[in-house]
């Protein structure tokens, strides 16, 4: 590394920059399981099975409900169609509540499946590495003291902007799988809703919520090689103008860039919720 200081501040906010998003790219192919080495799924496993026994409760409750509203009278209940019906949907119920974690785990593997397919059809390993132009070093490296004084205010600026977007970036990862476990722990509470059929609408929602959730993660790998592209391709550096304005020019394109990645990866949620219809 150049022994710069102008060069040093702006590489360290890169290299943080680039950690950032190879730990992105690693995190995205993580299960809950495996995240954190897994301790955090263990205790959401606890807490689990303690609501499930909420969940089985409360689906006698909403069957019995959604009886009494769907059904004029008793005798209608005691129809051998009807009553076939109502036991189906008991039993279905039972079953989404029993193995609702299978079903979870299931959907979110087959999302998986497609954040693998998207990786693997774009053709990178690993996030792409954004380095610094050495036509920019060597002009910033040729600048006097005096010369240097505006590079020092132009690096810092951009050098917090780049570290400040990199934990943004890195929080909204993390908060995706907050948002995995949330639902995992609280799932046997929504899932009984479906006993009824007054209220099984809102099963359906928590269910195309968590794949909306699982699907993020599509729209993050996304983000993360169309950015990559970006970086792969630096921008022109114009040699003859003055170090400053080269920098400047430098860090405004890379900035923005990053702008754009951090503002869909913050958007995902958003996205995948619109494609949703939720």
């Amino acid at each position: 590394m150049s022994d710069n200081w102008v060069v040093q501040n702006l590489q360290n906010a890169l290299d943080t920059w680039n950690s950032k998003l190879s730990e992105i790219w690693t995190l995205i192919t993580q299960t809950p399981e495996t995240f954190k080495g897994g301790a955090i799924w263990n205790t959401i496993l606890n807490i689990h099975g303690a609501v499930q026994a909420i969940g089985l409760a409360l689906l006698v409750l909403f069957f019995v409900v959604g009886v009494m509203k769907t059904c004029g009278s008793f005798a209608e209940v005691k129809k051998p169609e009807h009553a076939l019906k109502l036991f189906i949907r008991f039993a279905i119920a039972k079953i989404v509540v029993t193995y609702g974690l299978d079903l979870l785990l299931s959907l979110f593997k087959i999302v998986q499946g497609v954040i693998g397919t998207i990786m693997n059809a774009s053709g990178f390993g690993s996030a792409t590495q954004t380095v610094m132009p050495q036509e920019i070093i060597t002009a910033v490296e040729s600048c006097g003291f005096f010369e240097s004084i505006p590079l020092w205010a132009v690096t810092l600026i951009g050098g917090l902007l780049v570290t400040v977007l990199s934990f943004i970036m890195i929080m909204t990862v993390y908060g995706r799988f907050f948002k995995l476990y949330l639902y995992t722990a609280i799932s046997p509470i929504p899932l009984s809703t479906f006993a009824g059929e007054p209220t099984q609408q809102v099963g359906k929602s928590f269910i195309k919520s968590y794949c909306a959730v699982c699907l993020e993660g599509a729209i993050i790998v996304l983000a993360c090689i169309i950015f990559s592209l970006f970086a792969s391709s630096p921008p022109v550096v114009d040699t003859s103008a003055a170090a400053v304005t080269q920098v400047w020019k430098y860090i405004g394109e890379l900035v923005f860039n990053m702008l754009v990645l951090v503002g869909t990866v913050k958007m995902s949620d958003r996205v995948v919720r619109e494609m949703m219809g939720l």
